[in-house]
This record gives C-alpha cells, sequence and structure tokens, in this order.
C-alpha cells in the first residue's frame, strides 16, 4: 500500500515539474501580521503577494518569478536592495504607498529600474519631492497607471514622464503643485484620467490635453480657466473645478465632448449681473489669447456646442440667475442652482427688437432643478414657462408661496400681469412635474386646487411651521401621488383633509398634534406610514386592518399610548409588520407607564376593570394563603419528627 502510495507522489510531482499540471496558489495574504522582513517560506509559484500594513523596513531579493502583484504599503520601508526586483519578471502591479521612499533615493530608484514591465505604480505618502519622483519613473515605458496622491510635489516639469509615455491613469492629489510646465502632460497621447486635485494651481490659461476625458482640479485656487480655441475636438467628458476661487464660467474648448461640469464652492456670480460676468470673461480670453480687437462671443459660442448634461453651480454667489448662459445647454437634463443668493428669477434678458414683447428662451432638456437655500420668493411665470421637460424640483428652504391654479389664467396678456404683480408661484404650469419639494418654505396656505394641473408623484411639505392646509389642496394630484411628506407643520386633526389616494405608498405625518389617522387612508396602498411625535393614544384597529394588506414598516414612537386600548398593535404583530422603533414607545395604564415591549409580555393584569381586578386579587390572597398554611403545616410536621428520634447509645 505504502509503495503505491509513493509511486504515485512521485509521477504527480513529476507531472508538476514537467509542468503538464500547475496548481500554483493565486494569492497569498499577510496583511497586518506585525512582520519586520518578508516571510522566508514563500511559495515560488505565487502570483499575488499583500505584505501590507507590516513593519517591514528593508526589502532584499525575491525570488518569485510568477509574481504578478505585489502590496507593500503602509509598511516601514526606506531601503530596497539594487536587485530586490531583478527575479520579478511578470510583475505588473506594485504598491509601495505609505512608506519612507524619501530616503535611499539612489538605491531605491535603482531598484526600481528593473521593472520595465510594470503597469501599475502608487508611491503615495512618501514625502517625495519633484527630483525623487523623477528617479522613480525612469525606464517605465509600460507604465499604465500611475498615483502619487499625498507627496510634497511643486512642480511638474515637461522631463517628468518623457520614459512613461504609455499612462492612461495619473493621480498626484494633494500635493504642492503650483507650476505645471508646457509639455508636461500634452505627450501623454494615451492619457484619459488626470487628478490634480489638492494643490496650489491658480490659472489654467491655455488647456490643451486633447486626449484626456476625466480632468479633476478642485480643491485648488484657481480663479480662471480658460481653453484657446482651435478646431481640434476634445475627448474631455468631465471637469471638476470645485471648491476653488472663480469668478467666471470656464471658456471650454469649442469642440468637446463635455457632459459633466462641476463648479460647486466657488465665486462665480459674484459680479452684479451675467451680462457683466459675459463681459469679464471674454475680456479675459482676448487678454490672454492676444486678440487687439474684441472678437465674439467665445463663452457662449463655446457653450453653445457643449453637450453638457449635468452642471453643479451650488454654493456660489449667484444673485440673478444666468438665463441666457444656462439655456445654450441644449443637452442640460440637470442643474443645481442650490445655496446661492437668488431672491427673484426675473426674466432679466435683451430683446431683439423694441415691440415690448418678451424674448422667450426654452430649457427644452432640463429635468432636474435644485434650487434649495436661496431666499427665492418669485419665480418669474415666463421661467417657469422655460422649463418644457421638468420633472423634479427642489425648492426647499426659500419663501416660496404656491398660488392656487385659479389665481391666474395662464393666457399670454395675464402672463405678463403675473410677472409684475404677483408674489405667489404658479406651479400649474409646469403639466411635466413628477417631483417638488417645498419643505420649509413658512407656506402660510394651500389653496384648493393648487396643483391642478400638475401629474405629482411625491410632494414634500414638511417644516412650514401654522400652513393652513384647505379641503382639496390636494385636488389634481390625488391620483398619482405616491409620496408624502407633511410633518412639522403643527397640524391637528380637525384641520386634516385629506382625499382618497389610490397611489399613495409613502405618508409621513410626523411631528405634528394628530390624534387619528384620516379613514380616506383606507384606500391607499401604503407600504411606509411614520406616524412619530404626535398625540396618538391609539390607532383605529379596522383602518389599521385594512392598511396592513400593504403595509411594511412603520413608525409610531413619541406618542402617548393606551396601552389597554392597543389591538391595533396586536394587528401589526400578527401581519408581520415592521415596527423598527417600538421599543422606543411607550403607552400608560392606570398603574404607570410601559415602554410597550416590557407591557406585551404580561398585559392583562394592568388593563383589567375595577371588578374584574378585585377577583383576580382575592383569587390570588387564597392561592397565597393555601400555599402559607401547607407550608406551615410542613413545618410543624417535620419538628415533631425530629422531636421523636432518639440518639443510639452503646
Amino acid at each position: 500500500m505504502f509503495s503505491n502510495l509513493l509511486l504515485l507522489w512521485s509521477l504527480s510531482h513529476a507531472l508538476c515539474i514537467t509542468g503538464l499540471t500547475y496548481y500554483a496558489p493565486k494569492e497569498q495574504s499577510w496583511n497586518n501580521q506585525n512582520l519586520s522582513s518578508v516571510p522566508l517560506d514563500l511559495d515560488v509559484r505565487l502570483r499575488g503577494l499583500d505584505l501590507s500594513n507590516n513593519s517591514i523596513r528593508q526589502l532584499h531579493t525575491l525570488a518569485l518569478p510568477y509574481l504578478e502583484q505585489l502590496d507593500l504599503s503602509s509598511n516601514q520601508l526606506d531601503l530596497i536592495s539594487e536587485g530586490a526586483f531583478e527575479n520579478l519578471a511578470r510583475l505588473e502591479q506594485l504598491n509601495l504607498s505609505r512608506n519612507g521612499l524619501n530616503n535611499n533615493l539612489g538605491r531605491n530608484s535603482k531598484a526600481l529600474l528593473s521593472l520595465s514591465r510594470l503597469k501599475s505604480l502608487d508611491i503615495s505618502m512618501n514625502a517625495l519631492g519633484d527630483d525623487a519622483v523623477e528617479l522613480y519613473l525612469r525606464n517605465k515605458s509600460s507604465l499604465d497607471h500611475l498615483k502619487m496622491t499625498g507627496n510634497a510635489l511643486t512642480r511638474l516639469s515637461h522631463d517628468l514622464f518623457k520614459e512613461s509615455k504609455a499612462l492612461r491613469t495619473i493621480t498626484i492629489d494633494d500635493n504642492l503643485i503650483a507650476v505645471i510646465e508646457q509639455g508636461t502632460f500634452e505627450p501623454l497621447r494615451r492619457l484619459e484620467t488626470l487628478d490634480l486635485a489638492k494643490n496650489n494651481l491658480a490659472h489654467i490659461c491655455d488647456f490643451k490635453l486633447h486626449q484626456v476625458k476625466y480632468l479633476n482640479l478642485s480643491r485648488n485656487s484657481v480663479e480662471f480657466f480658460v481653453a484657446r480655441e482651435d478646431d481640434q475636438l476634445y475627448r474631455l467628458e468631465i471637469l471638476d473645478l470645485s471648491y476653488n476661487k472663480l469668478l467666471y464660467f470656464p471658456i471650454v474648448p469649442k469642440m468637446n465632448r463635455l457632459r459633466y461640469l462641476y463648479l460647486q464652492n466657488n465665486m462665480v456670480g459674484a459680479l452684479n449681473s451675467e451680462a457683466t460676468v459675459v463681459s469679464e470673461v471674454n475680456s479675459l480670453y482676448n487678454e490672454i489669447v492676444s486678440e487687439k480687437i474684441a472678437r465674439k462671443n467665445n463663452l457662449h459660442l463655446n457653450w453653445r456646442l457643449m453637450p453638457l448634461i449635468y452642471i453643479d453651480l451650488s454654493y456660489n454667489h449667484f444673485r440673478s440667475f444666468p438665463l441666457e448662459t444656462l439655456s445654450l445647454l441644449s443637452s442640460l437634463e440637470t442643474l443645481n442652482l442650490s445655496y446661492n443668493c437668488l431672491q427673484n428669477i426675473m426674466w432679466n434678458i435683451k430683446n431683439y427688437s423694441d415691440s415690448g414683447h418678451h424674448r422667450q428662451l426654452f430649457f427644452h432638456s432640463l429635468k432636474h432643478l435644485d434650487l434649495q437655500s436661496n431666499g427665492l420668493a418669485h419665480i418669474s411665470p415666463l421661467f417657469l414657462s422655460a422649463l418644457t421637460q421638468i420633472e423634479t424640483f427642489n425648492l426647499q428652504d426659500n419663501s416660496v408661496q404656491p398660488c392656487s391654479s385659479t389665481d391666474h389664467s395662464t393666457s399670454s396678456q395675464s402672463t405678463q400681469k403675473m410677472d409684475l404683480n404677483t408674489s405667489c408661484v404658479a406651479f400649474g404650469q409646469l403639466r411635466t412635474l413628477k417631483h417638488l419639494s417645498l419643505k420649509e418654505n413658512n407656506i402660510k396656505v394651500l389653496q384648493p386646487n393648487t396643483f391642478q394641473r400638475n401629474a405629482l408623484v411625491s410632494l414634500n411639505l414638511a417644516k412650514n411651521l401654522h400652513m393652513e392646509m384647505h379641503e382639496g389642496a390636494l385636488d389634481g394630484v390625488q391620483t398619482t401621488l405616491q409620496s408624502l411628506i407633511i410633518s412639522e407643520i403643527n397640524m391637528r386633526s380637525s384641520r386634516l383633509s385629506l382625499p382618497c389616494m389610490p397611489a399613495l405608498t409613502h405618508l409621513n405625518v410626523s411631528n405634528n398634534h394628530l390624534d387619528m389617522i384620516p379613514s380616506s387612508l383606507g384606500c391607499s396602498p401604503l407600504t411606509e406610514l411614520d406616524l412619530r411625535n404626535n398625540v396618538f393614544m391609539t390607532l383605529n384597529q379596522s383602518l389599521m386592518q385594512i392598511l396592513s394588506t400593504h403595509l411594511t414598516t412603520t413608525y409610531i414612537s413619541g406618542n402617548n399610548y393606551n396601552c389597554c386600548d392597543s389591538g391595533w398593535l396586536t394587528t401589526l404583530n400578527e401581519m408581520k409588520i415592521k415596527v423598527p422603533d417600538i421599543n422606543e414607545t411607550e403607552c400608560f395604564t392606570r398603574v404607570r407607564n410601559f415602554v410597550m415591549t416590557d407591557y406585551l409580555e404580561k398585559p392583562l393584569i394592568y388593563c383589567l376593570s375595577p371588578s374584574k381586578a378585585l377577583e383576580v386579587n382575592f383569587g390570588q390572597m387564597i392561592i397565597v394563603l393555601f400555599v402559607a398554611v401547607i407550608f406551615t403545616v410542613l413545618i410543624v410536621f417535620s419538628r415533631k419528627l425530629c422531636c421523636t428520634q432518639r440518639p443510639f447509645i452503646m
């Protein structure tokens, strides 16, 4: 038997050596093992090795000819032997981040010279300066991905990537870069992603990177971004200029593929008017490109050709809505202008004639508009008419007062009057609107037929303290509304009138003064119901029985429930409806208050009528007395038994 096993082993060993079978382990992890050196017994067939989060300080020769991935990040590595990587002929991915590679630059950089097949290199957070990085990037002709986050680079020279022209992705964020020499990135014909966030760049005067698709310049000190006009196609699709010091819109290349533009947290709009902004940025362009004669409107010319679908202008300084500039973006679907300084959206655009008629612009593709936290009180009906495809409108934290649909006609003549004389907003113009947030607008009254011409799917009216909600206020949307939030409006049950809403699945009436649920909700297929922080003492059991057909989750805490009238809770339990805050919910009896879960464990005795309680107490007294008598008899009997026994003496 033993000889047969020995023969089988020898055959399998021979097969393995000849390469007919190959069971090489793919990866091995020694992560976070407090190692001070590389283990000696590593399988030479390894393809991936993780030695991250240890205490390795020196790296000597690694004999791992099949290794493709090596992770040495988060060690204390500051010395790499010159021949350490010579036997790693297949190594493609190397992570050396969070070490001390700023030391022993000569030896360490020579060690990396042998890695000519390397495709991905991470040397982040090694305190590397400009010259050190150049040394580490020598002989890296196959390098595809380079990450140098959190080093000490101050200047990028045109020689930096001269031996790494195959790069597709470069990440050099969180450094100190203030200067980029001309010719640094232009020769990298395959470069698609360039991340220069969190540096000290102040100007982008002559953008020429035709090949780049994603450019991140966020969190610098950029004051303007200008691309010189030419007839070449730029592949740029995503441009992030957020958290800078921009005063103007960027002048992008004329022929571009830009789809996402991030300009949040800048100073765009700080100048008095849109006309001033446009004039200033065109003057800046002429100055930068040395145009002697003021030419066409370069900003608007280039924006007209831009296939942008998303732009974020939140946290800027707009005091007026940049109507003409943004209306040029014919593909724009999402616009975020939240947290600016808009108080009114007026129709301040130039007319092409003296006829007195307003020139109408349109946002033909705009579906999502965010104007939260601007202090808006007035929105021109002409602006609303321009939103022909709007679906989501966020007006949270403004001062908007909705008009009733009967307040105004939508004829052209009355529109002119409305623009001048009304302070309310007529949402009935927005026929495509599905999602509307009017949260925290200090709305005084919601008139009947306010949303008569809309087909809203969700409506948020929360935090409009003391809002009076007239009967019929939701007429027109009662058949389409799926989500309704009317929390924190100090509403009482006597003032809450809700129509039958056969599509409603989510209802939030928390933080009010409600003591009963409107019976009209019986026709709603509610799946989530929020009743927190009201004055409910009980819930209508028959109504809860009806709602439980679709209900999956309900929130009930913050009310003062009567423990003895909690049949509704039994219904919820039986239907296995989730009550996530049941442990925070209290109820009361004539004896004391209980956490609802504690009460449910032994509910009966606290909720009996006085006569029943007396019967129960009398019965309990008889049982206790009977047990006491039996116990006494046993004690007496045991004592007598002990006294009759005599000790036996020899």
